[in-house]
């Protein structure tokens, strides 16, 4: 299985917990550190909204919680062709802290087509990054 096909199918798994009874809206991550390892999120929407979760946070979390501190590649599945589910603008600002702005996040829907390939600066312009003072 090729690493982008890989990426998708382990966020289109974590995206069957998605918890999204609001929104109706369930989505999954999943993030390749730089060691190879597949780390994966699923959003957890709370009635107390906006204090529910992203997937694309949970996947960092999990990456970060097993001590690993740099993602190499991202994959996001959710939504469709009408509405693919792309990175808000937080987790686009929580993918920059832990990868390059080159890194590709891939966005594919519910059956794993692929919607969208865009590198985190495309997805990021000027953004806040570890070290940088502003």
């Amino acid at each position: 299985m090729d690493p982008t096909t890989e990426l998708v199918a382990a966020a289109r798994a974590a995206r069957e917990h998605a918890y999204a009874p609001y929104s109706g809206y369930p989505v999954g991550a999943a993030v390749r550190d730089d060691d190879g390892g597949i780390h994966v999120g699923c959003n957890v929407e709370n009635a107390a909204s906006p204090e529910g979760t992203c997937a694309e946070t949970a996947a960092i979390a999990a990456m970060v919680a097993a001590g690993r501190r740099r993602l190499v590649a991202a994959a996001v599945v959710g939504g469709d062709a009408a509405r693919p589910a792309f990175p808000c603008g937080g987790c686009r600002q929580r993918l920059m802290e832990f990868a390059a702005p080159g890194t590709v996040v891939v966005v594919a829907d519910a059956n794993g087509v692929l919607l969208g390939e865009v590198s985190l600066a495309d997805l990021l312009p000027q953004p806040f990054g570890p070290g940088e003072k502003r």
